[in-house]
């Protein structure tokens, strides 16, 4: 256990925190914790941070102690407590990343053989917040549709990247990236962070929704017509694509919203992906019986009081 932390005045002006076990200096937690925060945001890696928020009775761990988790359940850096009680925020933190959204959680170590962690005879609460990198539309096409979803896409906080023979920075001021050559299509790499939508006018319609599906994306849509995407669809089934990756897309993009014009439309696919990453149900709000707030907050907090969480590796 920790017996106390030691304030130790370096050469820089500002006092800096140090582990200190059994009277030996073993780091400088403070930084490394922040440090290695900071090293796995600049490589737009998906993390956890686990925070003790309240402890009753005796603990390993205590108030305010911290613990970054990454993608695959692994701690590396950081302290909330052992055993058990370790395993259970490991797995959680998992739980919190595929959701995107952080939850409290209840350790009960009253029960010295079932509970969780070591016999310490208390309770814990450890807050799980799952940092994830910002999300990517990456659009293929630069039409008057594509340009209104990157700047809509652009407010929201996704990281905009454009790519299309005919696409000009000019027209896609909000993107990071806007790419004009790529034959080959291996610019733009796809992955379960990346929300695509294909709107190149009927131009490689089918090779983009194979790479979007191969990269497993988010979200794949396609701007057509019924009768256009139809026959897209009806196309790749008869290259092998099964019918299961084929139901992964939206084609045509977007909600009904009745839309006639190009802002209209692209603020329909905009909606639909918006819904899709916050579990909105694309109900109309007038009518709706409302649900009780706090609930909605706390529905994904847990109390767990067994050792039966499986380690995550």
């Amino acid at each position: 256990m920790f017996t106390d932390f030691l304030a130790v005045q370096g050469r820089k002006p500002r006092a800096r925190l140090s582990l200190v076990v059994n009277r030996t200096i073993i780091r400088d937690a403070a930084v490394d914790f922040f440090a290695k925060a900071a090293e796995l945001t600049d490589q737009g890696s998906c993390f956890v941070i686990a925070t003790v928020v309240r402890v009753e009775g005796s603990s390993s761990a205590r108030r305010g102690s911290k613990a970054i988790i990454d993608s695959h359940g692994k701690l590396l850096v950081g302290w909330v407590g052992g055993g058990c009680a370790e395993s259970a925020v490991r797995s959680e933190a998992l739980r919190c990343i595929e959701l995107q959204q952080p939850a409290m959680i209840t350790l009960d170590m009253t029960d010295e053989v079932l509970g969780v962690g070591m016999p310490c005879g208390g309770k814990m609460d450890v807050y799980i917040e799952p940092i994830v990198p910002k999300p990517e539309l990456l659009i293929a096409g630069h039409s008057r549709i594509a340009e209104t979803l990157a700047a809509f896409a652009h407010i929201l906080g996704f990281r905009v990247v454009v790519n299309d023979p005919g696409a000009e920075s000019a027209a896609f001021p909000q993107a990071e990236r806007v790419i004009a050559e790529d034959f080959d299509l291996n610019e733009s790499p796809i992955g379960p962070n990346t929300y695509v939508v294909i709107a190149t006018q009927h131009k490689n319609d089918h090779r983009w929704l194979q790479k979007a599906l191969d990269g497993e994306a988010a979200y794949v849509a396609l701007v057509a017509s019924q009768h256009r995407a139809k026959l897209v669809l009806d196309y790749l089934a008869a290259e092998g694509t099964s019918a299961d990756k084929l139901g992964k897309i939206y084609a045509p993009a977007g909600l009904d919203l009745g839309a006639a014009i190009p802002e209209e439309i692209a603020l329909s696919i905009i909606s639909q992906i918006v819904a899709l990453r916050r579990g909105g149900t694309n109900c109309v709000l007038h009518g709706k019986q409302s649900a009780d707030e706090s609930d909605k907050e706390h529905r994904n907090d847990r109390v767990i009081t067994q050792c039966d969480v499986p380690n995550p590796g």
